[in-house]
């Protein structure tokens, strides 16, 4: 190996700790438009009950524009935001700062306090807290609920049915002792 391969091998790996500096130092410039962490995941300071609470976005790849507020990530999005108990995945999903709202589209799966919602395309309206979902033509958009009985509505108790009396079409009841033409009651079934 010749003195200069020598040196290439080093300086290689010098610019591998030049580049490193100015990685850190845009990580730090995008804290300030979003709680950014690395490694595919974006903790971006939506409006929450709890402000330690935020909402963190996980994805292959994401690219944030300070100057338009726009947060795109793409490829095994999820979505988690516990002050809303929400969680949710996508294919890509957008988060527009400025508009607060944040649009997940391919294959979308939202899942809150129990209810999902699955389609195509869903909008997630922060401040309205909010989803518009569309479906992919021809499909249809599905939701699951959960629907749970109010205390008020809890069916009662079931009860035996007790008899009612019915009129013999002679004016006489089912149940009322019938007289014999000598006016004599007739005698009690034997149970024998």
């Amino acid at each position: 190996m010749r003195h200069s391969q020598f040196l290439r091998v080093p300086l290689r790996r010098l610019a591998l700790f030049a580049i490193a500096p100015i990685t850190i130092a845009a990580t730090l410039l995008l804290e300030g438009l979003i709680g950014f962490t690395p490694v595919g995941t974006q903790t971006v300071n939506a409006q929450t009950a709890e402000p330690s609470r935020p909402l963190t976005l996980r994805s292959d790849i994401q690219e944030a524009n300070s100057k338009t507020g726009v947060i795109t990530a793409r490829g095994n999005v999820q979505i988690y935001y516990p002050s809303r108990q929400i969680q949710a995945t996508a294919a890509q999903a957008q988060y527009f700062s400025r508009e607060r709202r944040i649009i997940l589209t391919g294959d979308v799966y939202v899942l809150q306090k129990g209810n999902s919602l699955r389609g195509e395309t869903i909008t997630y309206l922060i401040d309205e807290g909010r989803f518009v979902a569309l479906p992919q033509a021809p499909r249809q958009v599905e939701a699951i609920y959960l629907v749970q009985d109010s205390p008020a509505q809890a069916p009662a108790p079931v009860a035996t049915p007790t008899p009612v009396p019915t009129a013999d079409p002679f004016g006489q009841s089912e149940f009322s002792p019938s007289t014999t033409p000598g006016g004599a009651a007739p005698a009690a079934p034997s149970t024998r």
